[in-house]
């Protein structure tokens, strides 16, 4: 328009109807895009302030739950106004290895993976978390927190998940002492729950529980500083919750853990009528 008119002294009018531009628009103000777009802006804030480590994929995923109509390119067009797109760290070169595909489960609570990890309190005093997880859907099942988790423990926990909703056949761990303890092994045997212990160094073949601490230490751990152990736990509760019911995950097709066991079991129940 500017070309036309300055350039080629045509009229106002006629510029317009050449790039198909009504007079109105032309005279209209532009509007600033923190108006314009101030819903998106107020969504992905709100998306952002617990959970800061959350990429724009992840962000735009939980968008599309609430509001369909967005497009995602207006989405991240916003989301880089505001500052919230992430450098990557350049992936290093490793040398090349044999890759096994790690065995994926069909039916719910037949494999579930475990492990430990580690943190601190504010005041300096260590603490650790022991986490499991189902491996067909990726459902958090328990986070026990504490400052010591023995053997003796470890049966504690498994027993109440036993009434809650039975026992896996099989639980995939490392080769830590806790899961090695004549404890722990013992009770696992006596309940026929196989223990399936990785190769030491391999943490890639138990890569659902890594891929699931790491989601854990940047959402929870990494973002808070606790004082108590209580403030741990609650954290951790309420963040299950979330991960669970509301977290839509890629290996799941952007379902939650929740939606793929519900469709799990209706289709088991419309197999069994049918």
């Amino acid at each position: 328009m500017r070309f036309l008119l300055e350039e080629h002294q045509r009229p106002l009018r006629r510029s317009c109807d050449m790039v198909g531009l009504s007079r109105a628009a032309w005279y209209r103000p532009p509007l600033d895009w923190t108006v314009r777009d101030a819903e998106i802006i107020s969504a992905l804030a709100e998306l952002v302030k617990d959970r800061p480590a959350r990429g724009f994929w992840k962000c735009r995923k939980l968008l599309r739950r609430r509001r369909p109509e967005w497009n995602h390119k207006r989405i991240y067009r916003v989301y880089k106004a505001m500052g919230l797109n992430r450098r990557r760290a350049a992936r290093r070169r490793l040398p090349k290895r044999e890759r096994a595909p790690l065995y994926v489960p069909r039916t719910p609570d037949s494999v579930w993976s475990a492990d430990f990890m580690s943190d601190a309190l504010a005041c300096g005093r260590r603490f650790r978390t022991f986490n499991v997880e189902d491996d067909f859907n990726r459902e958090a099942l328990h986070i026990e927190v504490d400052t010591s988790i023995s053997s003796l423990r470890l049966v504690r926990i498994f027993q109440r998940l036993r009434r809650e909703r039975g026992l896996p056949q099989v639980l995939r761990t490392d080769n830590g002492p806790e899961f090695l303890g004549e404890a722990f092994t013992e009770w696992a045997k006596d309940q026929g729950m196989a223990i399936q212990y990785i190769q030491p160094g391999q943490p890639n073949q138990n890569a659902y529980i890594e891929r699931f601490n790491r989601t854990f230490r940047e959402e929870v751990l990494d973002q808070y500083l606790f004082r108590r152990l209580e403030d741990v736990r609650e954290a951790a509760w309420w963040w299950m919750i979330e991960y669970n019911e509301q977290r839509p995950h890629d290996s799941l097709g952007d379902m939650t853990p929740a939606e793929v066991r519900q469709q799990y079991e209706e289709s088991s129940t419309f197999a069994l009528c049918a």
